[in-house]
């Protein structure tokens, strides 16, 4: 007879997916965060919003297109086609959570048009609509009975038993003290590992925590090359760099090189960094002109507030632009329960793999995913798992190579370097526009120091994944693919 497994479902991470995890789980369960609840969680910086198709003249279908567009054709058309689907339902549920979305004078959502989209289907509230979303799922996780909040704590090494599944975890807690729980079930929640570059608009904190505790375990990783520039971080001397959110383009802010409009600025977002870096790359100066939007300034408070910290102002001044790393569409890799290839073991929203995003992700999906996955791994983790052998983690045909599904290694012993050093050597050789020769001396460097840094480790992965991939794709761009396809935007 089957069995549920034994002891609490372990979180680890509180952005929104795991956050939505925990509180949908059945059982009980441990959510463990490295700092004070949502603390530095990217979802809280999310401005847009979450895409979902609820608007007039638009449908599921063409959600999913635009989905499959945006991500160069590279996503998993069954992942695509789920999530999407299931986005009306979790704008309605966040609505029932009492998520505050704008609203139009009639009382219907007021549904916003960002890049790459074919419909106005983002429902957000203002431009903070991470920050009002994750607030909203984590007050409904503090007010859980089955759910315990463990904070200051983080989780250093997950613990493998004999027959290769979950049974433990080791963390260390604010003072240093190291600790173990046994446990039998682990989702992992982290979020991404923009902070390994050097201008990026996520936390200084995202480092790939969550691939290096699934990797080091034995867990399959994949796409890991693929990572997302956002074209408009604010270009100012702050880190993390402030996000110039997707909607102000939507809204019809129009980005100028050295005065004059270079782009079509609802491409997706990979065209139009591109576009943005090799404007860059030519010395001349890219802003983003904004004031001629209606409203602005009231539309866009959050936005108004943070470029007036670095003393410009929406409505009078043309702000200056480059790209930034935003988001990583690899990770750990998963099936559409979100289970890894180490039983016991579940990766949500951004540090897992779905297939959603392909080679980029399209604006406004990032929300949802968390929402989604969340939710699929806290039903999946309440049953039995001793029919994890049967679960079919995805590795499309293109990624089934060694270099690319990446197991467990023996690793090198060697001192740690600088979180300075390896932001240095990530973005010379994994920025916008990528080469072999860069990547290969970004991999031989971080290489003798994998064994005593994750954040080397993951950026090793990184760098060692690019380098396997020789033709361009998506946010993938590499500037010795002679191929027709792989020539630059």
């Amino acid at each position: 007879m089957a069995t549920r497994p034994a002891g609490p479902l372990v979180v680890v991470g509180s952005g929104l997916a795991g956050l939505t995890c925990a509180l949908s789980a059945t059982t009980d369960c441990l959510l463990i965060t490295a700092g004070s609840l949502t603390e530095a969680a990217a979802s809280m910086w999310a401005q847009g919003g979450i895409a979902a198709a609820i608007g007039s003249g638009d449908s599921v279908d063409l959600h999913a297109e635009d989905t499959w567009r945006a991500g160069a054709y590279a996503g998993d058309r069954d992942a695509i086609r789920a999530i999407t689907a299931a986005a009306p339902s979790v704008v309605a549920h966040l609505e029932n959570l009492a998520v505050p979305f704008d609203r139009q004078a009639d009382g219907t959502l007021d549904l916003a048009l960002e890049g790459g989209h074919s419909r106005h289907r983002i429902a957000h509230a203002g431009d903070r609509s991470g920050a009002a979303i994750t607030t909203a799922v984590a007050a409904a996780v503090r007010d859980a009975s089955h759910i315990t909040v463990l904070e200051d704590h983080t989780v250093t090494r997950l613990l493998i038993d004999a027959g290769g599944r979950i049974n433990g975890i080791r963390m260390r807690d604010d003072s240093g003290r190291e600790l173990e729980l046994a446990c039998e079930r682990v989702v992992l929640a982290t979020g991404g590992m923009g902070g390994l570059w050097p201008h990026t608009t996520n936390p200084r904190t995202a480092l790939g925590q969550g691939v290096a505790l699934a990797a080091r375990a034995g867990a399959r990783t994949q796409d890991l090359h693929l990572v997302q520039f956002h074209p408009t971080g604010l270009d100012v001397p702050r880190d993390p760099m402030p996000l110039l959110t997707e909607a102000l383009r939507g809204a019809g802010a129009r980005l100028l090189s050295d005065g004059r409009r270079f782009v079509d600025e609802l491409q997706p977002r990979d065209v139009v960094a591109a576009a943005v870096w090799e404007q860059l790359t030519l010395e001349r100066v890219v802003h983003l002109d904004a004031r001629h939007v209606p409203d602005v300034a009231q539309r866009f408070p959050a936005v108004q507030h943070l470029v007036g910290e670095s003393g410009f102002d929406l409505t009078q001044d043309l702000l200056p632009v480059r790209p930034a790393l935003h988001y990583s569409m690899g990770g750990v890799t998963v099936d559409a329960d979100c289970r890894t290839s180490v039983r016991g073991l579940w990766a949500v929203g951004e540090v897992a793999r779905t297939g959603l995003h392909g080679a980029n992700r399209l604006a406004s999906n990032s929300l949802l995913e968390a929402v989604v996955t969340g939710q699929a791994a806290a039903v999946s983790s309440s049953t039995t798992i001793e029919d994890w052998s049967t679960a079919q983690v995805s590795t499309p045909a293109e990624a089934r190579d060694r270099h690319d599904v990446t197991r467990n290694v023996a690793l090198p012993s060697g001192p740690a370097l600088g979180l300075g050093q390896i932001r240095s050597l990530v973005g010379a050789s994994c920025g916008v526009l990528r080469n072999g020769r860069d990547l290969r001396d970004c991999v031989d460097a971080l290489e003798p120091h994998i064994a005593a840094d994750d954040a080397a480790y993951v950026a090793w992965l990184v760098a060692r994944s690019a380098l396997a991939h020789p033709h361009s794709i998506g946010a993938h761009r590499r500037t010795d693919d002679t191929t027709a396809q792989g020539v630059p935007a």
